[in-house]
């Protein structure tokens, strides 16, 4: 599941990943949307912007840990932002990796290789 406001972080993300180990992809336009579509898409992976309108990052990621269908996703917080106390808080809601803006397709590649090796979706 791609999470962000921003429709050309969801195309970039969405393009590269299009045809990577046969994933089926699902977006979602803020955190509130996320959690919405969580309990019928159970996406093993989410991509989710740290800030974003209705619902920011950090509660949609405590909301998606609480439900049955994404408590155990890999979810990877977007971030622009290189602050400690912003990451500690993600890391408390439940996030499990952080992927800083601006990236490279290349740097997502990597991520989610690094993901599917260590078997953490």
């Amino acid at each position: 599941m791609v999470v962000d406001d921003d429709p050309q972080i969801r195309r970039l993300i969405l393009t590269t990943l299009h045809d990577v180990a046969g994933f089926r992809l699902v977006e979602a336009v803020d955190g509130q949307d996320a959690v919405d579509r969580a309990p019928t898409e159970a996406p093993e992976i989410i991509l989710l912007d740290l800030d974003m309108p209705r619902m920011d990052g950090i509660k949609a990621c405590a909301r998606l840990r609480a439900l049955p269908a994404t408590a155990r996703a890999t979810i990877v917080m977007l971030t622009g932002s290189h602050d400690a106390s912003t990451q500690e808080r993600a890391l408390a809601a439940g996030a499990d990796l952080f992927l800083t803006k601006p990236f490279s397709p290349l740097d997502l590649l990597r991520l989610v290789d690094r993901i599917g090796t260590d078997g953490a979706s």
